[in-house]
């Protein structure tokens, strides 16, 4: 039996912003009604944090549950958890219209943290097309986006610190756009 590796074991960048590939985490794709009792109690009850709103991220710990689309969740939970949660999310959403589904080995993580005030906000702020001032994006929020020509998701769970989850066959493309973006000298001043 082989090992699970993460997709890049643990490369990191450091510039005006550091870039780390966080390594392996359990991630779960749910869809299912977001308004329905049974989905927001599992939610609960098993992964152990709220329902979170429209382009949020709920956390505790190393759960959390991120807002992904009007009918889907991401659930992360630590690596070894997520078969697991995924048994008892898919026992838990039995009878009615819903999906779990262990996503955990086809995503790679990255955290974009910053050296200087501002500087992962605006590492990001170079390759998305999102508002990253701290007025627009607050600790807590999380969306889907586009990097460059890859397809992301990212939240903030610090006032300089990013979560970013790519596709894993992206995984060195995203790592290298982020370590170019957060390359000593290439600072725009912005925030």
């Amino acid at each position: 039996m082989s090992n699970a590796v993460s997709a890049l074991q643990g490369v990191s960048s450091a510039g005006f912003a550091t870039v780390t590939e966080a390594g392996l985490r359990g991630m779960i794709t749910l869809r299912g009604d977001h308004n329905a009792a049974s989905l927001r109690q599992a939610v609960t009850d098993i992964v152990g944090v709220d329902m979170p709103e429209v382009r949020r991220c709920t956390r505790a710990g190393e759960r959390a549950a991120a807002w992904m689309s009007p009918d889907e969740l991401l659930i992360m939970v630590p690596y070894a958890d997520a078969p697991d949660v995924v048994a008892r999310l898919s026992a838990a959403l039995e009878g009615m219209h819903g999906l779990a589904v262990n996503m955990s080995d086809a995503r790679a993580v990255f955290m974009v943290e910053g050296t200087a005030e501002g500087s992962a906000r605006e590492v990001l702020a170079k390759l998305a097309p999102v508002d990253m001032s701290r007025a627009a994006f607050t600790q807590g929020m999380f969306r889907r986006t586009r990097l460059a020509q890859a397809a992301v998701a990212f939240g903030a769970v610090g006032d300089d610190a990013f979560e970013l989850i790519c596709f894993r066959s992206e995984a060195q493309y995203v790592f290298d756009l982020l370590s170019m973006s957060a390359k000593s000298g290439s600072q725009v001043g912005v925030f």
